[in-house]
């Protein structure tokens, strides 16, 4: 019999999936894939333009993909790039005007699965949903954040695996004592 532990991590991404395939659906008439629209609507509700490293991030892709498709959106007008007034190195992407005609269009469509996805669910049950789904992100991140920074995950578990246990210790011989095969 499988656990609610185990069925999380799949429940979780099948959710995600199947929400962006309704989305992707309804957005689809309007001549936006799945890529263009997530990352239109990604530079609409960043607060700051975007680089190509952040989108990337944002859509978890590689970066080469999102040159790609941003060499697409650019010539077909949905973005634009500029070079970045930080940072000579890198641009950013800006909503072009085709865009910005658009992104109300893709808001609302959202808007409309939202709450027909949503609204059969008690308020209380969803609160208390968005709660735990927002506990396992920070921790998600959190442990991504530490791993990028290059600190060993064990360190910040004092010395204990997952499941609490001492981590033993690891002995290597010393060079003379190795023995030859």
């Amino acid at each position: 019999m499988i656990s609610d532990w185990e069925t999380i991590g799949p429940l979780l991404h099948g959710t995600a999936r199947a929400w962006r395939l309704k989305l992707d659906e309804r957005l689809k008439p309007m001549g936006l894939s799945q890529a263009k629209w997530r990352t239109l609507l990604h530079l609409s509700v960043a607060p700051n333009a975007l680089t190509q490293t952040e989108i990337a991030a944002r859509l978890g892709v590689e970066e080469p993909t999102v040159v790609t498709l941003l060499h697409r959106l650019e010539r077909e007008g949905w973005v634009t790039r500029r070079s970045s007034p930080h940072d000579r190195r890198c641009n950013t992407v800006h909503l072009g005007r085709r865009a910005q005609r658009i992104i109300a269009q893709i808001k609302s469509a959202a808007n409309k699965l939202r709450h027909e996805l949503l609204s059969d669910i008690p308020p209380a049950e969803l609160r208390t949903c968005i709660k735990v789904l927002t506990r396992i992100c920070e921790k998600a991140e959190k442990r991504d954040k530490l791993r990028r920074n290059g600190t060993p995950l064990a360190a910040h578990r004092n010395g204990q695996n997952r499941n609490g246990q001492p981590i033993p210790k690891r002995r290597v011989p010393h060079p003379a004592m190795r023995v030859a095969k």
